[in-house]
């Protein structure tokens, strides 16, 4: 029996059995124990042997099982017994160390029930570890205070907060409630959270509130998308009312009407374009709500903060009576946050990235059939080749002078010589190698896009 089938050098592999799923494998610990493990005395006498079994990694496709064959001693010195220890092992479970890594490093791709059939023990066992593992990553592991943030909420059972870097598009962290309380905590403890300068949110008080508690010198920016989609709800409680009170055959007549009415008029095709033209004459109450939406769609055209309030203006001296009830969420709104709503037209950042990630949270929660927050949050920040690096100025490095031509380095390098009426040849120096920066990149967060490609491939 070959001794290096397990490559663990402390043991003696025995005997191996197989059987379709598994490999049983009989070994023994090449070295005695020469001290006592609780006096360190070395007066130690043979006191029986225990067979124990220690898991290890799957091998040819089939669990491994290692059956040891351990010494009990007794120290003559503090009359006490104990057990060898098991080299290689991990103090507290019954595995090898590298396959408590290899399961943790699974564990944040696959699903913890696909890798405790796998391994064969029971599944929570693999949550233990990866709890344990996580907890390690998050002492080692530190992201970039993002200059540019982004603050949004996934629905998970209930709101959970969603910290981006949308200068670098990447996650920076999920937490588990979007109270004010965690919010603030939690950018308390950002190193050098005086760098923030911008961040983006949509209109929740508890974001702002944190935010101006903690980061004064932050700009907020509400997210241009949660302003412009109270403008298509307006517009939606308009159609829908009106739908109401037509009859089945009126309402035939605006077949696909929704999807028209919320595009922007310019991307409209012809025959839209045509469809749209008789609706407005038929129902001039739902002609009204739709130029009131293009009209509010307009001012985030706008160049600057001073022509965006102008045609805000406008617009608001245009409403209706007949639509004032449908748009009094949005009129409310802009002037409850008009301060941080303006700030986009001077900084026009938006929290696009962040939205996206909710599609893919939700793929990755139902892929795991419910993972706990813990557990989710662990796969989305801590998976290896998803992280961001990059440095954030590289070492100032020489540019290298182009070599000469050879007629004229013979000239420029050449000393003649009267005795010999010729020219001894000087070697030029040899190019000197420039030493590449050594500086640690910085860890911007889990990527985006690339996060993106890997739920679509089913590789996370």
């Amino acid at each position: 029996m070959p001794a290096n089938l397990l490559n663990l050098p402390s043991y003696q592999v025995t005997s191996v059995a197989d059987t379709e799923h598994d490999y049983h494998v009989h070994a023994s610990i090449r070295q005695a124990p020469t001290a006592c493990v609780y006096c360190q005395s070395d007066n130690l006498v043979g006191f029986g042997r225990r067979e124990q079994l220690v898991r290890d990694l799957p091998m040819h496709g089939r669990r491994v099982g290692i059956y040891v064959d351990t010494r009990r001693m007794q120290c003559r010195g503090c009359n006490r017994t104990f057990s060898e220890p098991l080299p290689d092992a991990d103090e507290a479970r019954a595995m090898t160390r590298r396959l408590v890594d290899w399961i943790g490093k699974q564990a944040v791709k696959r699903t913890f029930s696909s890798i405790a059939e796998e391994v064969g023990v029971v599944e929570g066992t693999i949550r233990l570890i990866f709890k344990d593992y996580v907890d390690a990553l998050e002492r080692t592991i530190r992201f970039e205070t993002p200059k540019w943030m982004g603050i949004d909420e996934i629905h998970l059972i209930r709101p959970r907060c969603v910290i981006t870097n949308i200068q670098n598009n990447t996650i920076v962290d999920m937490l588990i409630n979007r109270n004010k309380d965690t919010v603030a905590k939690y950018l308390f403890k950002l190193p050098e959270r005086n760098k923030v300068q911008y961040v983006a949110m949509d209109m929740w008080t508890p974001y702002r509130a944190a935010v101006e508690a903690v980061l004064p010198n932050a700009r907020i920016v509400i997210d241009k998308f949660h302003v412009v989609r109270m403008a298509n709800d307006a517009m939606e409680k308009v159609r829908k009312s009106l739908r109401a009170e037509l009859t089945p055959k009126q309402r035939r007549g605006l077949m696909h009407d929704r999807f028209v009415l919320l595009k922007r008029e310019r991307e409209l095709t012809d025959q839209e374009r045509l469809n749209l033209d008789g609706w407005c004459k038929n129902y001039p109450l739902l002609g009204e709500a739709y130029r009131l939406k293009e009209g509010f769609f307009a001012i985030y055209d706008a160049d600057t903060a001073v022509q965006a309030m102008q045609r805000y203006d406008a617009w608001y001296r245009s409403i209706t009576p007949e639509t004032h009830t449908a748009y009094a969420d949005l009129i409310r709104a802009w002037s409850n946050w008009l301060p941080y709503i303006i700030s986009y037209f001077d900084h026009p950042i938006t929290n696009a990235y962040t939205e996206s990630l909710n599609s893919l949270i939700r793929v990755m929660n139902r892929v795991g059939r419910g993972y706990s927050f813990d557990a989710l949050r662990a796969k989305m920040l801590f998976s290896e080749g998803l992280h961001k690096h990059t440095l954030s100025r590289p070492k100032f490095e020489r540019k290298q002078r182009e070599p000469k031509r050879v007629e004229d380095a013979i000239t420029a390098r050449s000393v003649p010589d009267d005795a010999m009426g010729r020219h001894l040849f000087i070697a030029p120096p040899p190019t000197q190698r420039i030493e590449r920066s050594t500086q640690a990149p910085k860890n911007y967060g889990v990527d985006i896009s690339t996060l993106a490609r890997w739920v679509e491939l089913g590789e996370i």
